[in-house]
């Protein structure tokens, strides 16, 4: 990013400000268009193929989207990126472009059930191996297993869904460099606005789009940013081939969220710090996970690599178990009882049998997911009434 343009500047602008001359446009319009003509006029009415810069069809590129990945781009400080039409999307093709079959990769643990159930469909069918690794003594067990296993590839979330686990993003590049393979993180939780791991030696980032850099709950999407030299076979074989494009309309509507990126994501969280608070002292709260709280297990590595604040993720484990855990989200009012995240409104769910249900009762045991767990999106309420609509539910 330019010294001279600070991080909420390039959520409004890009990397420049978008100017439409010849209309006057001061937000970028929708191209809708499916295919593009060739401008053969000057040829003599002969079309010469290739020797033309231009968009040819919308599954290859289009003026919308390519605003959009330049933007996510330059806020990740990233050299490129591929927009996909789903964060799952966006994930699958990084999977199939880092590992062959018979290959291995190591993870951190849990990760997101959707993830999780892709991790185990390419181990049925094309003989891949994942290996979770979990957070308490995760530097030291990726280090052992780096050489007994020889993994093509690293893979962590952080913070972690939905455990909000810290896993040093530094410290685990250093190893990966050493070792010359690549380190992928989904940063979908933080957000550039908190956390910018291509700053950290991470060889590539993604997102879900749907989350916090659409931020309504109204469109889907994923974005992969990386370099230039990982981002063009990602764009030709594994966007272009595979057919994964981002919808015109959805790029068009995550601009627009992006633009107010930085104000819901300082909103977002400090109302989760304050509503972390409040459970942390709450009689029917056995333990919450924030990264914010300095009691947090992962505070001082995220106070390391996380800036402007911890983000709007938290999670909580009631008393009483999934039972009270049902009852409890039964009984809330305001809060939206919903999967998904990052939208204004505050979502609350229970991962064990939504999100995270992809697990078995064995799988959420070992990746520390406990069926008592309730996971918050904190929204952009007044917190007051997120607070009060707590206490009525707890009631």
């Amino acid at each position: 990013m330019d010294d001279d343009m600070r991080f909420s500047t390039g959520c409004v602008h890009g990397p420049e400000p978008f100017r439409e001359i010849n209309t006057r446009d001061v937000i970028p319009p929708i191209h809708m268009a499916s295919t593009y003509f060739f401008d053969n006029a000057q040829q003599g009415g002969k079309l010469f193929l290739g020797e033309e810069d231009g968009y040819i069809y919308t599954r290859l590129g289009n003026p919308t989207i390519k605003l959009l990945e330049n933007r996510i781009a330059y806020l990740e400080r990233g050299e490129s990126a591929i927009a996909f039409s789903s964060g799952m999307a966006a994930i699958s093709a990084v999977l199939l472009y880092l590992l062959k079959p018979g290959e291995k990769l190591i993870y951190s643990e849990p990760l997101y059930g959707g993830t999780f159930a892709l991790f185990k469909l390419l181990e049925e069918r094309f003989d891949m191996r994942f290996i979770g690794i979990k957070a308490e003594n995760f530097l030291e067990e990726l280090k052992e297993k780096m050489d007994s296993e020889d993994p093509k590839a690293v893979y962590i979330e952080t913070p972690a869904n939905p455990t909000l686990d810290i896993f040093d993003i530094e410290e685990i590049s250093k190893i990966c460099k050493n070792k010359g393979i690549p380190l992928v993180v989904d940063n979908t939780f933080a957000t550039p606005y908190h956390q910018r791991p291509l700053e950290k030696g991470t060889d590539i980032v993604l997102h879900s789009l749907t989350k916090y850099l659409t931020g309504h709950s109204d469109a889907i999407g994923g974005i992969v940013i990386t370099r230039k030299d990982m981002a063009e076979p990602l764009r030709e074989h594994y966007l272009t081939h595979l057919g994964g494009c981002l919808s015109p309309f959805n790029a068009w509507l995550t601009l627009r969220g992006v633009k107010t990126l930085h104000v819901r994501m300082a909103r977002h969280s400090e109302n989760a710090m304050k509503l972390a608070e409040f459970l942390k002292d709450h009689p029917k709260v056995e333990e919450v996970f924030y990264p914010g709280l300095p009691d947090c297990e992962g505070h001082e590595i995220a106070k390391k690599q996380m800036e402007n604040g911890f983000s709007g993720m938290l999670s909580f484990i009631i008393r009483g178990g999934k039972e009270a855990g049902i009852k409890f989200l039964n009984s809330l009012k305001i809060c939206t009882l919903a999967v998904s995240l990052g939208a204004v409104e505050t979502l609350v769910e229970h991962p064990a049998s939504m999100t995270h249900s992809t697990y078995s009762d064995e799988e959420l045991l070992k990746a520390g997911i406990n069926p008592g767990l309730i996971r918050v999106s904190v929204g952009l309420e007044d917190i007051d009434d997120i607070i009060e609509d707590f206490k009525r539910a707890f009631r």
